[in-house]
């Protein structure tokens, strides 16, 4: 009887087990339903500021911009590394850390090093354990949803080493979200900023007022800001989509394993009142 009681008090558990991992699931698709619309609402803007960048580099500038010049690899590598606050979201952040360490490895054998400036707790602490690389500035719990003035300083700290030219090319490392059961860890070029569209056409020169050094400086740099700000966002419906899928795996392996201990404990309750059975057939019997 008291094994009977201990499988009772199993199912128990493992039933308010999966009551979390649904709920959790149902959080997460929530949480990505929101990254989403935000997403939505910041891509107009970054797509038309991609727009001026291409044309600015097929336009003949009165003041060519540092960001735009090609720099070939001699000193050290930048990687703007963009990692989660929590776990519970599948092999993600795993997966982007093993793409990063091949690209920091390749990058060794030449004698080049890497530099890391790392957003989120997981990236945090994974990579300072990590020698490969260093960590020049870290921005650990981010949040849920983030503003661009909380990703600013990081952003800043990246763009002066390039500026001092500590720094011959910056990457952003992230998860592109494909769809709600696909993320793929992403490395993009930063700077030297590229040509993102290969299709565009050549136009007139702008015309600048009141000078081109002050616009285009401003210019690149809220560029530059949007296009990580977005990868951040991203990354976040990358993280709520990868946990919708670790959360209800949990749940179907939760309701295997009840199912499974439900036949344990069926059989043994019934060996038991056979036995029980058999017992008060002998004993009428016997008198």
């Amino acid at each position: 009887m008291s094994s009977l009681i201990n499988i009772r008090t199993k199912i128990f558990a493992i039933k308010n087990m999966q009551k979390i991992t649904k709920a959790m699931e149902m959080i997460a698709a929530s949480k990505k339903r929101k990254m989403q619309e935000r997403m939505n609402k910041s891509f107009p803007y970054v797509d038309s500021i991609q727009k001026v960048i291409n044309h600015l580099h097929l336009s003949s500038l009165e003041y060519k911009h540092l960001y735009l010049e090609d720099r070939p690899p001699k000193k050290a590598i930048g990687y703007l590394l963009i990692s989660t606050d929590r776990g519970l979201c599948g092999g993600m952040n795993n997966n982007l850390f093993r793409k990063l360490l091949k690209e920091i490895k390749k990058w060794r054998e030449q004698e080049i090093s890497c530099d890391l400036v790392i957003i989120g707790t997981k990236g945090v602490t994974f990579f300072r354990s990590v020698h490969e690389a260093q960590i020049i500035a870290q921005l650990p719990k981010l949040g849920q949803s983030p503003s661009l003035t909380d990703i600013i300083g990081p952003i800043k700290i990246l763009l002066q080493a390039y500026e001092e030219k500590r720094l011959d090319r910056v990457y952003l490392v992230y998860n592109q979200f494909i769809n709600i059961i696909s993320q793929v860890p992403h490395i993009m070029p930063i700077l030297p900023i590229p040509i993102r569209e290969q299709n565009v056409k050549k136009r007139g020169d702008y015309i600048y007022e009141p000078d081109s050094k002050l616009l285009i400086d401003i210019l690149l740099q809220r560029y530059i800001e949007s296009q990580i700000y977005q990868k951040v966002l991203e990354n976040l419906m990358s993280e709520q989509g990868a946990r919708m899928i670790a959360m209800r795996t949990a749940t179907d392996n939760i309701g295997r394993m009840i199912k499974e201990i439900q036949l344990v404990y069926n059989n043994i309750r019934q060996n038991t009142i056979t036995q029980e059975l058999t017992e008060i057939v002998a004993g009428a019997a016997a008198v």
